[in-house]
């Protein structure tokens, strides 16, 4: 690692701790103890609010209520970005009111050399959704969703929230527990869990007509939720493994409640549980069209026999 970009590593270790040793500083970064001191006194000389303390293990803490010096960017940070910048444009992101202002400011951060490398980077790389005869980085050229930004900002403060959906002609209202707010195949999901039912339930921010925070005294912790939700999952009813090629079709669609967990670091196989109603002929039907979309490269571990007759007799009519 270069000294230039070392320094500004150990800048960022150090804006995130209140406290810091050099024997820290030279194991994290791998580094002797004379370029470790010698880094923090560049550091200091920067302007970084350090504070040493004496004695056997004395360190430095970073002085409260001071202003930190500005963190320098490499040629290839600026680039990295610039092209996640790029590559976020028309994602439907939230708080896209501020793109025009980050963008003035990031190019004005750097020289004119790297402004002319950004210009030329915009010019010809293209993501999807940009337009091909209109890539400027300062145009904005898509709306976030109305209730993305507000349901953002509303969560960092609190998770248990009452949300209001519009379902077809019927508007339903829901006290959840946020579990994870994620977007997948263009649409923005919200995972949560049901206070009232008591079970995970999976809504579209598209259909999010209000929100607000849930009343106190009808709350559950995050550990209650989380034993509520592990007891749930033992509840599953249908279990399968799925190949690399069944992972690929999965991606390319799959029900809203379901999702799948990696069983080795290449993704390559992955395992999939979920609860079917066999007693709910739409989701029978529904459950039995997707699991032959995943196609052969899948194991069952566990099915529900109604749903195992349905593949049976589906195959039986592909085979006439």
């Amino acid at each position: 690692m270069k000294k230039v970009e070392r320094i500004n590593t150990i800048m960022r270790y150090i804006n995130n701790r209140s406290y810091f040793t050099i024997s820290e500083i030279m194991r994290e970064f791998n580094i002797s103890r004379s370029t470790a001191i010698r880094d923090i006194r560049e550091i200091e000389a920067m302007g970084m609010p350090l504070e040493a303390e004496v004695g056997r293990d004395g360190g430095y803490s970073v002085m409260n209520n001071s202003v930190l010096p500005p963190i320098r960017f490499t040629d290839n940070e600026i680039k990295a970005l610039f092209i996640a910048f790029m590559a976020s444009r028309n994602q439907q992101l939230p708080y896209l009111k501020s793109r025009q202002s980050l963008a003035e400011k990031l190019l004005a951060l750097i020289p004119e050399t790297q402004q002319e490398n950004l210009v030329l980077l915009n010019q010809i790389l293209l993501f999807e959704g940009t337009n091909p005869k209109n890539p400027d980085l300062l145009d904005l050229s898509d709306l976030p969703l109305p209730m993305l930004e507000k349901l953002i900002n509303l969560l960092l403060i609190d998770r248990h929230l009452f949300i209001t959906i519009k379902e077809g002609k019927l508007i339903k209202s829901y006290p959840i527990y946020l579990l994870h707010l994620y977007r997948e195949k263009s649409l923005w999901q919200i995972e949560g869990f049901d206070l009232k039912e008591e079970k995970r339930r999976i809504f579209l921010v598209d259909h999010l007509t209000h929100v607000k925070t849930y009343p106190m005294r009808k709350r559950l912790n995050e550990k209650k939720v989380l034993e509520k939700l592990s007891k749930h999952e033992e509840v599953n009813n249908l279990v399968i493994e799925l190949g690399q090629r069944a992972i690929a079709q999965f991606k390319k669609y799959h029900p809203l409640k379901c999702s799948i967990s990696y069983t080795n670091p290449y993704q390559a196989t992955a395992i999939l549980k979920t609860f079917i109603n066999v007693n709910n002929p739409e989701e029978l039907t529904e459950i039995t069209n997707w699991l032959l979309f995943l196609g052969e490269d899948i194991e069952f571990r566990k099915v529900p026999e109604e749903v195992l007759k349905c593949l049976q007799k589906r195959s039986c009519l592909y085979s006439q």
